[in-house]
């Protein structure tokens, strides 16, 4: 329930980030008139997010057996690329995202002069935000079933309500809570979560592969575990369950994990020193 709750959370606070910006600039260069479009265009974005869920939803019941895998495999490595991409253009445009918004706002009103480039700016980010949610998601609960789908489902509910709860804590200038510190905490969470899809989909990979004729040395590459933390960090603890680690990790597990975050540091150059 902890990365789905993680996942609305984070995607839908941004959402009304984008949203919350929008509505400020309107009624600051009193185009108050132009509201309906940016609700109109939320909803749309909102829509499209939806349409995209409901396609995966089709697509994962077409595929069954050895296909079915490779689908939610494939899926698994999507999400988890696209967590990491997502962080870098935050960790590097996240402090001009607002005057970014602004001046797109600003020129879609001019070149239109109407509210159809509010509607379409405001529809683009909303389905833009919806769609990460949506692959997040897919990679995520690829193979969640009774119980486990109805507290995946509920974690997807209450991060929604701790958004709004977030969101008006940031707005009303809270000193506890900062955009500063959000974007660097959830950063953070984030690569977790994108670091353990990213051993999910090593793992199932390998289930895949292991049906094949192969060396030997691929399998204990593959399968022998190097150490055991099974008796104080075991698989079912809460944070093998965000980061992907496993109790006793097969040197495939710690190399691909060590390899994502060495990319991650890489690119991102995260520091804690870091503003935005």
């Amino acid at each position: 329930m902890g990365a789905p709750l993680f996942i609305v959370w984070r995607e839908s606070v941004e959402a009304l980030l984008v949203i919350g910006i929008l509505y400020a600039w309107l009624r600051r260069e009193n185009l108050v008139s132009l509201t309906r479009q940016l609700w109109i265009g939320t909803g749309l974005g909102l829509a499209l997010a939806g349409l995209l869920a409901v396609a995966f939803w089709i697509a994962s019941t077409w595929f069954a057996g050895a296909g079915g895998e490779w689908f939610f495999t494939i899926m698994m490595f999507v999400a988890a690329c696209l967590i990491l991409q997502m962080v870098i253009w935050m960790h590097h445009h996240g402090r001009g995202m607002k005057k970014h918004l602004e001046q797109e706002a600003a020129e879609s009103v001019q070149k239109s002069g109407s509210g159809i480039g509010i509607l379409l700016l405001s529809m683009l980010a909303v389905a833009r935000e919806g769609s990460e949610t949506v692959v997040f998601l897919a990679g995520i609960g690829a193979e969640q079933k009774g119980s486990s789908l109805g507290l995946f489902i509920l974690g997807g509910f209450l991060g929604l309500i701790l958004a709004l709860l977030t969101f008006w804590c940031l707005q009303k200038s809270f000193k506890f809570i900062s955009w500063k510190w959000f974007f660097i905490v959830s950063e953070f969470l984030l690569l977790l979560i994108g670091g353990g899809l990213f051993i999910s989909a090593i793992d199932k990979a390998s289930v895949q592969i292991a049906a094949y004729d192969i060396p030997e040395w691929i399998y204990n590459f593959m399968d022998n575990p190097v150490w055991s933390t099974a008796g104080f960090i075991p698989d079912n603890s809460t944070l093998t369950g965000l980061t992907g680690y496993h109790a006793e990790p097969s040197l495939m597990q710690i190399s691909a994990l060590v390899i994502y975050w060495f990319i991650a540091i890489l690119l991102c150059n995260v520091t804690f020193k870091k503003t935005y």
